[in-house]
């Protein structure tokens, strides 16, 4: 199942998270996930394993005959340097992952100052143009950060990664990415597992027998968001896609909503300068 991105293109609605995932271990917990049925892999040059995930699609695109069109890679610019620096960033990844084109390409963070961020905005948006980038995005900006691109008339973000679940719902964001047709990605889908025993996770886990994640992915997808949960595991990578078969309901959509704590469970940048 795919989500139109508002430049035309599709994103798989669910997809599979590599973030601390290195060398061997990043190549087979891809390769697991591509196996299981994952067609979206999201990696990053700060993560150290761009060519681990592009080998992984590669070996198995050849072992499954299937066209590398078919798998969903994104990465990321690691650090907002101005122009120069940021074509050179893209042609690293690219050489990188060896896949030929990124199907989405996000600047990292904000960090950095207004005129960096501009500079490698306009960077990615020129070498998208060159079709090395089929889409193009940011994660982790605060609506500052956002209104600063938006104001200088190149193409409005596609994607808008950041983390969201029911204890860090980002109102304020979400709304202003939703009033610009900005697709919301979620890298931190599942709290990394700090509220799976929550009353309320567990009750509604129970009402539906799931399993406390399937509980965090479902209220994802319902929200309109694209998860990213992440897995060395075969078992939890399964049973994270096994999401479709129920809906919560609105009030408890809700209720989950209600339970907003502000819990960053990474780094958050989105009030930086």
């Amino acid at each position: 199942m795919f989500f139109q991105l508002r430049d035309g293109n599709g994103i798989p609605i669910l997809g599979f998270g590599t973030y601390e995932l290195y060398g061997v271990d990043a190549y087979n917990a891809v390769t697991c996930a591509l196996e299981i049925g994952y067609r979206h892999i999201d990696s990053a040059e700060w993560y150290e394993n761009e060519r681990e995930c592009g080998q992984a699609i590669l070996d198995f695109c050849r072992k499954a005959q299937v066209p590398r069109s078919s798998v969903f890679f994104t990465t990321k610019l690691k650090m907002n340097r101005g122009y120069a620096q940021t074509k050179k960033a893209i042609k690293r990844s690219l050489d990188t992952c060896g896949l030929g084109y990124i199907d989405l390409y996000l600047i990292h963070g904000p960090l950095g100052g207004p005129q960096a961020r501009k500079d490698s905005w306009r960077a990615i948006c020129d070498t998208q143009k060159e079709g090395h980038l089929k889409s193009i995005g940011i994660s982790t900006f605060g609506i500052r950060h956002i209104q600063d691109l938006l104001d200088e008339e190149l193409p409005v973000p596609a994607v808008h990664q950041i983390d969201l679940h029911p204890f860090q719902v980002r109102s304020d964001i979400v709304m202003f990415c939703k009033k610009h047709n900005i697709a919301l990605e979620a890298w931190a889908p599942l709290v990394r597992g700090l509220r799976f025993t929550h009353p309320a996770i567990k009750s509604l886990a129970k009402k539906y027998q799931k399993e406390p994640a399937q509980v965090l992915l479902r209220y994802s997808l319902q929200k309109g968001y694209v998860p990213l949960p992440k897995s060395s595991s075969k078992t939890r990578m399964l049973s994270n896609t096994d999401i479709f078969d129920f809906n919560l309901a609105d009030d408890e959509i809700g209720g989950l909503d209600s339970l907003d704590e502000g819990l960053a469970t990474d780094w958050d940048p989105t009030t930086c300068p």
